[in-house]
């Protein structure tokens, strides 16, 4: 019988760093759709908050975390750009319209938020609506590139990405995020404000979960795939359990609990679209392992991620125990 030398056996017991690299992205993603994901629902909330002191407080609770969760996103991008270079390429050059409306929109997005406090009553309505209407491309737009890439990056013209499934991922996104933003705007505001964004809740928890039945229904056998897995099945029963449980938790008196039930039900849905896409980046099209860069670039990068993400996660960490109070 052979003998395997020392460093074949280290070499067994070490992770891929494809594999980590993958989940490493996926991670800066699920805490950009997670923590900027609740901005951008408490910005389309605006539309249902007409109030001039509603809308301070609701821009108030956000102004000091929006830019720290947009991190996320600048992470994800520039780790797919050095980590699976021929993914970028092709994602970029089959979604170049959505990706630069997207980034246009959190663009306005910001210059809304951050100038209306400094802006006359007039201009102040105006710069809300303009924040509306960017929250809601934003969220409608990042809903439709991934339901573009989970169907597969069409090569084809223009506004090939436009179909009834990217639509549709589109307006679970905003669903998503709004349900989001009003269990956030329930925590941080309480109130007659805390109670309408409950009941707000409510309607969005049922338009989200309708939405997501009806992408199953569209594309059975990738969620079919993920259900065939043992961690599938967790995720998706802990899933179903978190929507009979949040309308629950929203008529309760812990105001944080709908909040952190409605965080996990997106991290379980979330997980379980990567994995109906594992092993795949574009599905049928490019794997994970044929889009990775060389393994020098993987284990410079993964290094320098390995330093900046706990320092983003500290300091997402820290802001939001410094203000998780009341916002008066």
């Amino acid at each position: 019988m052979m003998m395997k030398s020392p460093g074949q056996k280290r070499s067994t017991t070490m992770p891929d760093p494809v594999n980590l690299s993958a989940g490493i992205i996926g991670f800066s993603l699920l805490m950009y759709v997670l923590l900027d994901g609740t901005d951008l629902g408490v910005g389309m909330l605006f539309a249902w908050f007409i109030d001039a002191d509603d809308r301070r407080r609701l821009a108030s609770s956000i102004l000091p975390v929006w830019d720290a969760n947009e991190t996320w996103l600048v992470l994800a991008g520039g780790a797919m750009l050095a980590l699976f270079p021929a993914a970028y390429s092709q994602i970029l050059s089959g979604l170049y319209l959505p990706l630069f409306a997207m980034l246009l929109a959190l663009i306005l997005r910001a210059v809304a938020l951050e100038y209306r406090d400094q802006a006359s009553p007039r201009a102040q309505r105006r710069l809300d609506t303009l924040f509306i209407c960017s929250s809601a491309l934003t969220a409608f737009l990042q809903g439709m590139l991934a339901g573009s890439i989970f169907g597969g990056v069409a090569p084809g013209g223009t506004f090939s990405f436009f179909t009834l499934f990217t639509v549709l991922c589109g307006a679970a996104a905003m669903t998503g995020y709004l349900l989001m933003g009003c269990c956030w705007v329930r925590w941080r505001l309480q109130g007659e404000t805390g109670r309408q964004a409950s009941l707000l809740a409510s309607l969005f928890l049922v338009a989200t979960l309708i939405l997501i039945l009806s992408l199953c229904l569209l594309m059975p056998g990738r969620f079919l795939a993920a259900w065939s897995l043992l961690a599938g099945k967790l995720l998706l029963l802990t899933g179903l359990a978190l929507g009979v449980a949040i309308p629950c938790f929203l008529h309760g008196s812990r105001l944080l609990m709908p909040l952190m039930a409605v965080l996990l039900l997106m991290t379980c849905l979330m997980l379980l679209a990567m994995m109906a896409l594992y092993p795949w980046l574009i599905p049928e099209t490019l794997s994970l392992k044929e889009a990775a860069s060389g393994p020098v670039t993987q284990q410079f990068v993964l290094t320098g991620l390995a330093i900046i993400i706990p320092m983003t996660v500290a300091y997402n960490s820290w802001a939001f125990w410094v203000l998780k109070g009341k916002v008066k």
